[in-house]
């Protein structure tokens, strides 16, 4: 079942092209990787499939309908993006951030309910938060900021996540907490795209793959489909002679360190 899906979308930034007519589909219950070296337009096609941004052609459909007729507050329920870069510029708390997470889901000037609290204090627990939830936000590492922002918009539960390198400022064990908890959101029926640039953490975490090149689509499918010699070598200049080896590899490190 599609949840999201974007049919030749376009965009260029005044006569520079960013997208050429990029399909992208996200199914229920999987997590879909986004890869592609610098520049090959991955945050700006997530962008365009949060709303942020409108392409210059091209259809986008939340389950079966245009995502234009739906609501904002509507989208909001059911779309979280999580970008690179979130800035915060008053001292609030950790789990106040987390809490704003809720805010699609509450009347105007509506109170948290005892759910929306439930829902709070199980995102700060998986995100392993618990030590400083109520440290200032604004005091505490980038890494830890990563975390916090991710439970915000896991706490938003929504259908669809859209998250532009989650893991980039994690140390590993972190990196490994942040993609399971991706993948317990996704085992729930829900669905995610994560930009990824470690290629361990894809090929483990994500039930399909697709590689972006210079704002198009190289390949789409399965990590086998995806990680060929020539796709390799196209898009980011990289030679493997076996690539088989190189994928079961990639599996293999980052399986044992889950096992520890």
């Amino acid at each position: 079942m599609s949840l999201l899906r974007g049919t030749a979308l376009s965009l260029s930034i005044g006569d520079q092209p960013i997208l050429e007519a990029v399909d992208i589909e996200l199914k229920k219950g999987e997590i879909l990787g986004l890869i592609g070296p610098n520049g090959a337009g991955k945050s700006s096609l997530l962008r365009c499939l949060a709303g942020s941004v409108r392409t210059d052609s091209g259809v986008l459909q939340l389950g079966q309908q245009r995502f234009v007729d739906i609501p904002r507050n509507e989208r909001a329920r059911r779309i979280a993006y999580l970008p690179q870069q979130t800035e915060v510029h008053w001292p609030l708390s950790v789990t106040r951030i987390i809490e704003l997470g809720r805010i699609p889901h509450l009347e105007p000037w509506g109170k948290l309910s005892e759910r929306d609290q439930q829902v709070i204090e199980s995102v700060i627990a998986d995100a392993d938060l618990l030590p400083f939830r109520h440290r200032p936000f604004n005091t505490l590492s980038g890494g830890e900021r990563a975390r916090v922002l991710l439970a915000r918009a896991l706490a938003a539960e929504p259908e669809i996540l859209l998250a532009d390198e989650p893991v980039a400022a994690l140390d590993p064990a972190h990196q490994l907490d942040v993609m399971e908890m991706l993948a317990e959101h996704c085992s729930r029926g829900n669905a995610a795209i994560v930009v990824l640039h470690d290629l361990r953490l894809a090929a483990h975490f994500c039930q399909r793959l697709q590689l972006l090149h210079q704002g198009c689509t190289l390949a789409v499918g399965k990590l086998g489909e995806v990680l060929t010699p020539d796709n390799l070598e196209n898009a980011y200049q990289i030679h493997l002679p076996d690539t088989q080896s190189a994928i079961d590899t990639l599996l293999n490190i980052t399986w044992s360190r889950i096992k520890k």
